[in-house]
C-alpha cells in the first residue's frame, strides 16, 4: 500500500514551544516540504506564519505537494471573526487546506448554535475559495458519546448547508496533538475513536491525526476508511520504522 498519498506531514510547534528561533523554525518547515517532495508525501501541515514561504518553495520546485495550515489552533476558543480573519489570510498566502479547531468547549457547554455558526461560516469561506476544510473535534477531550454526537452534528450541518459534490471536501479530524491528557491517556487518534467518527460522519471523510506510529497502524487506519493521516513522523512511517514522536 502506498501510504504516502494519505499523509499530512506535520510540524506545528511554535518557536517558543520548540526553543528554536524564527529562522530555525522556518528552516524546519522548508525541510518538511523538501522531505514531502522527495518522498511523494501528499501534504505538509504547518502553522499559518510559514504558509507563504513554504508555498513558494514548493512552487519553485514544480511540485504538487499540498500546503495545509491550522486555524484557531490549538485551543479552538477564538471567535468566529478571529477564525475567519486567520483563514482569509491563510488563503491569501496560498494555503490549499485549512484545518480548524472546532470550539469543542462551547459544544461541551451546550452552546451548539455557536458551534454550528462557526462551522457554516468558516466552511463556506473555504469552499468559496475551493479549499479543503477539516474540522478538528479533539476526541481526547470528549467521551465516546460526545465524539459520536459532535461528528453527527458536523455531518448534518454539512448536508444541510452545502452541495452534495462539496461534501468530500469537508473532513472531520480527530485531534490537534496538543491536548494535555491525564494518566497516560492518548491525545491523538485511537482506533476506537476513529471507528466512532466513521460511523457518524455520513458522507464526510475522516482524518486520523496523532497516534499513528507504525506503518501497520497507518494501513489499518486506511483499511477501516480513513482518508488522511496527520503525523509528525511521515518519513519514519514510509521507511517502515516506528515513530518516536508524540504526534
Amino acid at each position: 500500500m502506498n501510504i504516502a498519498q494519505y499523509l499530512d506531514s506535520t510540524y506545528l510547534k511554535t518557536p517558543a514551544q520548540s526553543g528554536l528561533s524564527e529562522e530555525e523554525t522556518l528552516r524546519k518547515n522548508i525541510e518538511l516540504a523538501q522531505e514531502a517532495i522527495d518522498n511523494g508525501i501528499f501534504a505538509v501541515m504547518i502553522r499559518p506564519d510559514y504558509v507563504s514561504a513554504v508555498k513558494k518553495y514548493i512552487a519553485d520546485r514544480n511540485s504538487d505537494v499540498v500546503v495545509g495550515t491550522v486555524i484557531g489552533f490549538h485551543e479552538g476558543t477564538s471567535s468566529v471573526e478571529e477564525k475567519m480573519a486567520e483563514a482569509e489570510k491563510a488563503i491569501a498566502d496560498g494555503a490549499d487546506e485549512l484545518d480548524f479547531v472546532i470550539n469543542y468547549k462551547k459544544y461541551l457547554n451546550g452552546d451548539i448554535n455557536a458551534v454550528k455558526k462557526e462551522f457554516v461560516q468558516c466552511t463556506a469561506l473555504c469552499l468559496q475559495h475551493r479549499k479543503i476544510v477539516k474540522w478538528i473535534i479533539e476526541i481526547a477531550a470528549l467521551t465516546d458519546e460526545q465524539i459520536a454526537d459532535i461528528t453527527k452534528h458536523i455531518s448534518g450541518w454539512a448536508e444541510e448547508n452545502f452541495k452534495e459534490n462539496q461534501l468530500s471536501q469537508i473532513f472531520v479530524k480527530s485531534s490537534t496533538g496538543f491536548y494535555e491528557t491525564e494518566n497516560g491517556k492518548p491525545n491523538g487518534a485511537t482506533f476506537e475513536g476513529i471507528r466512532i467518527m466513521l460511523d457518524n460522519a455520513g458522507k464526510l471523510p475522516v482524518k486520523a491525526a496523532g497516534g499513528v506510529r507504525t506503518p501497520e497502524d497507518a494501513e489499518k487506519m486506511i483499511n477501516v476508511g480513513v482518508k488522511r493521516i496527520g503525523t509528525s513522523s511521515a518519513l519514519a512511517l514510509l521507511k517502515n520504522q516506528s515513530s518516536k514522536e508524540g504526534y
